[in-house]
């Protein structure tokens, strides 16, 4: 496949690394994603099949984009997905087939998805604590990701990355600890920030431990902490910092230093929703004219356009509201569940 430009949006961001959900369904619950106890999901006949989630991507890369990051709810629930990372992978203008799992079912299928050419996975784990564990996300399952976390080291995947969301009050004094149970496991650690996201209706602002706040803890530890720039690495949501010793790890500061300028990404639901940013209130339908026999050119061309005319700095705006609260509350997430963090990844 010949060289392709990038498509350029109104801020001169260009389109490169796609985010596609495979499910909304998760088996964890949660709290600063799915804190509520009922959901209203996708029907299931709206879920996009493996080989329309390969056309978009085909789709995708003729408009520049490079990088694939498989995403949920949790996307080891979609049977068969080793079929789908083969599938793209096939793609010669794919450079990057990523995945992001809370790693529940890692230890069982973390052989199978690296036979089929996946490149990179990233754990999430916010707590190494059984009881705390338990609490946040109504699961008694720490032992299965930590599980999952070697098998996934075993099977020969470099590069792993573990992200931690730091919330103020329930897992800021796991700091330290998160970043040498990451280094034992030759995992890189990026912390988050605690984003107000849809889905997070108990989020506040006094709970977001920030950027700032956790490199002073890290400093108090380990001694003066260097901040790395990589230009080749411009749009990555992680800020990469590296300690006196020489680990490294990132911090994304979606909440109190946003990104948006460089942001790259672009993000589909399991239903085929075209969302071109994480806050975005509406997507684009592209289930439609792929089951109504729309030509790939004319499936490209909603593509481009909407990204075109993209403008969208969701989290830098919400960084200027000035009573900052929830997003969305439960009666609007309930009204469009295309709104819900499980729905459309992050």
């Amino acid at each position: 496949m010949p060289m392709v430009n990038s498509t350029l949006d109104i801020l001169g961001r260009p389109l490169k690394s796609l985010r596609v959900s495979v499910t909304d369904r998760c088996n964890l619950r949660c709290q600063y994603c799915m804190p509520e106890d009922e959901y209203v999901w996708l029907p299931k006949s709206s879920i996009l099949s493996f080989e329309e989630i390969d056309r978009l991507v085909r789709i995708f890369a003729g408009a520049g984009v490079t990088k694939i990051r498989l995403t949920g709810g949790e996307p080891l629930l979609r049977h068969d997905l080793e079929r789908l990372v083969a599938l793209l992978t096939g793609h010669s203008a794919i450079k990057d087939v990523a995945l992001t799992t809370n790693g529940v079912l890692l230890a069982r299928l973390s052989g199978a998805l690296r036979k089929a050419g996946l490149g990179r996975i990233t754990v999430s784990l916010d707590t190494l604590r059984a009881d705390r564990y338990r609490k946040f996300t109504k699961a008694t399952r720490l032992e299965s990701v930590l599980e999952g976390i070697v098998a996934a080291r075993d099977a020969g995947f470099e590069g792993l990355k573990m992200n931690s969301v730091i919330i103020r009050g329930f897992n800021d004094d796991e700091i330290v600890d998160l970043l040498e149970f990451a280094g034992q496991q030759g995992a890189e650690l990026r912390y988050i920030e605690y984003m107000d996201v849809g889905g997070a209706t108990d989020w506040s602002m006094e709970q977001v431990f920030s950027r700032d706040e956790i490199l002073r803890v890290l400093s108090q530890r380990y001694g003066p902490v260097e901040s790395l720039h990589d230009p080749r690495d411009a749009s990555a949501p992680a800020q990469r910092y590296r300690l006196p010793d020489g680990r490294v790890f990132g911090i994304v500061a979606s909440t109190t230093a946003p990104f948006c300028r460089s942001c790259d990404r672009a993000r589909i639901t399991a239903d085929g929703m075209f969302f071109l940013c994480l806050y975005a209130d509406r997507g684009i339908d592209l289930r439609e004219p792929l089951r109504s026999g729309a030509p790939d050119e004319e499936i490209a061309a909603i593509v481009s356009s909407a990204w075109r005319a993209r403008d969208d700095r969701g989290a830098e705006e919400r960084a200027g509201v000035r009573s900052r609260g929830v997003l969305y509350q439960i009666e609007g997430l309930r009204a469009d569940p295309h709104r819900e963090m499980h729905t459309r990844g992050g």
